[in-house]
This record gives structure tokens, sequence and C-alpha cells, in this order.
């Protein structure tokens, strides 16, 4: 049998010639969960939250914190296809170890899935220093509108329009809106606790920083439809006028 020659299909080509290996990026906004004992009545108070905003779960990709629940909790087993018949998208779960007997007959996710579409990248090469990324404000120039849905992980988030029921706003930073905030805004996706929520007309459905949140029923009537802003106090998610 003769040797290969170089025209062959095993030689090995030059790496000057073949195409540049790009992949397209994908952003996620999860949501955290992090359930208590007792499990039933967590569900009910689930329940009551999810009656009071519907469809605020819908669709989304849900992390499951187990940190503050043992394993031999009663009704643990049940838990996640509790949530999964709730239409609670689990896509990732922490505090936990899954080779706990009570784990058996969990659907484990093992992935990620869906987030929006961020712009290609080149697949980084490690002889060359990747320039650093600076953070900077999103302004939005036309109204947001129902069903649309903005993140921006890299700072804040300012609409110079309104944005209407139905569409959200999600932020790493603060939230100013210049309109009417009728829809759902969410800061500090990041991890920041200073952030705010600012609205020339407060009208929202949903309000959330840095994970703890409040729907339109919680908040105080006498600042609905009025300058506010939106700010943790206590881990309490708190409206004060916008003065």
């Amino acid at each position: 049998m003769s040797a290969p020659t170089a025209n062959s299909s095993s030689a090995t080509a030059d790496p000057g010639t073949l195409p540049r290996i790009r992949a397209g990026g994908r952003s996620f906004l999860a949501l955290v969960l992090t359930p208590e004992a007792p499990l039933d009545v967590w569900l009910e108070a689930l329940d009551v939250q999810v009656s009071r905003s519907a469809g605020f779960f819908a669709g989304k990709p849900i992390i499951l914190d187990l940190s503050l629940v043992a394993p031999d909790t009663e009704g643990l087993a049940d838990f996640l296809p509790a949530l999964t018949g709730r239409g609670i998208h689990v896509i990732g779960i922490e505090g936990a170890d899954r080779e706990e007997p009570v784990f058996a007959s969990w659907d484990w996710p093992e992935g990620f899935a869906g987030g929006r579409i961020s712009p290609e990248a080149d697949i980084p090469d490690d002889s060359v220093e990747p320039p650093p990324l600076a953070p900077g404000s999103l302004v939005i120039e036309e109204p947001v509108r129902s069903g649309q849905q903005i993140v921006w992980a890299e700072g804040d988030v300012i609409v110079l329009g309104s944005v209407a029921s139905g569409a959200e706003v999600s932020a790493g930073g603060s939230i100013h809106v210049y309109g009417t905030l009728r829809g759902r805004a969410i800061a500090g996706i990041v991890g920041r606790p200073d952030a705010r929520i600012f609205a020339r007309v407060m009208e929202p459905e949903l309000l959330a920083i840095d994970g703890f949140y409040a729907i339109a029923e919680e908040m105080p009537a006498a600042l609905t439809g009025k300058p506010a802003q939106a700010m943790l106090v206590d881990e309490t998610l708190t409206l004060r006028p916008l003065t």
C-alpha cells in the first residue's frame, strides 16, 4: 500500500488557510428560587404570588437553590415535580448533593437552553489577551412595547419613553424610565442590592431588585401614577417619592 500523498484528505492543512471558527453567544437571565421548610406552605405562598402576577414565571429559566432545605425535609422528594407541574422550568439546581437518595426520582437538569442571542464572538485565542469589557449604560430612545424583553447586564438601562404593560426591562444596574412604567422592571440582576428603579410615572406590574420583588398589589397606592423610586431597605423592596 502506498503512502498518502500531500494532496490526500489525510494531509494537514496550512493553519493560515483555515476559516476562523466563530460562535454565537447567548446571555441568560435566570431567576433564583430559594425554598424553605415547610415546603407545602412555601408552595402555597408561591401559588398566591403567581396568581397575582400571571405569567411571571412563564418561559423563564429558573435556578433552584436548595441551600435552606435539608435532605430529610418532608415533601422534598416531590418538590421538583410540583414545580414542573406549575409550569416552572428549572434549568439548574444548586445547594444540594444530587446523590442524596431523596433525589433519586428527580429529573435533574443537566444543562441550559434558550437565552437571548448576543452578537457573534470569536472563540478566544489564548495567545492574544482580550481587551477588558467597559461597563456602560444602555439608552433606549423608543417606547418598550408589550411583549418586548430588554436584558442589559453590563450596567444601567435608561428608557426615554414608556414601558408598556406586558413588557420587561432587566438591568445589571439601575433602571430609569422617563415615561410611564407599566410593565416589569428587574434591576440588579448581577447581584447589585444598591440598584434602584426610577420612573416619572410609576404604574408597574412588578418590580424586582437583586432577587427581591413586589407586585402591583403590594405597592402603596399613594405612589401609584406618581414620580417614584424603588430600592431595597433591609431586603425589602420599598417605594419612595422621587424628589
